[in-house]
């Protein structure tokens, strides 16, 4: 379970990390923002959900402070990563709803055995692609 909640540690994080480079310190605060794109939505969710939803003037947690200061620094994004991957697997049904969030958002989507969509967000009309391989052509259905 360990390995699991390790990797689910990694795949949570960059969701965090965008939004906190978003919202800032208020990245645990309970409002909306419609412009937001679906992966500072996510990431906004799971932070809220592993560290609780808290008033806009309220300190953050220091893993989640420092990466909201410097969203690049890798020091305080594996810091961040380990602090979840505790906060998982100190709590069984916290892993269990951060897991069904991320089932609920990631999908893969594949074409003809040759396209494959991995890790992507689809919400109304905006698709946040994750990896992507094979041709990709966008635009138009007309080729010339």
């Amino acid at each position: 379970m360990a390995g699991d909640i390790a990797q689910m540690a990694g795949e949570i994080v960059p969701y965090v990390t965008a939004a906190a480079g978003a919202y800032g310190v208020a990245v645990l605060a309970r409002t909306q923002d419609e412009a937001a794109d679906a992966t500072v939505v996510l990431g906004r969710r799971l932070a809220q959900r592993i560290f609780g939803v808290r008033a806009a003037e309220e300190e953050l947690p220091e893993s989640l402070a420092d990466v909201v200061e410097e969203p690049g620094d890798s020091d305080s994004v594996a810091a961040l990563r380990k602090t979840v991957r505790r906060a998982l697997l100190a709590d069984e049904e916290l892993a269990s709803d951060v897991r069904a969030l991320l089932a609920r958002a990631c999908t893969t989507v594949g074409t003809d055995n040759r396209q494959t969509v991995i890790g992507s967000l689809i919400g109304g009309d905006n698709i946040q692609i994750g990896v992507v391989r094979g041709d990709v052509h966008f635009g138009s259905s007309s080729r010339t």
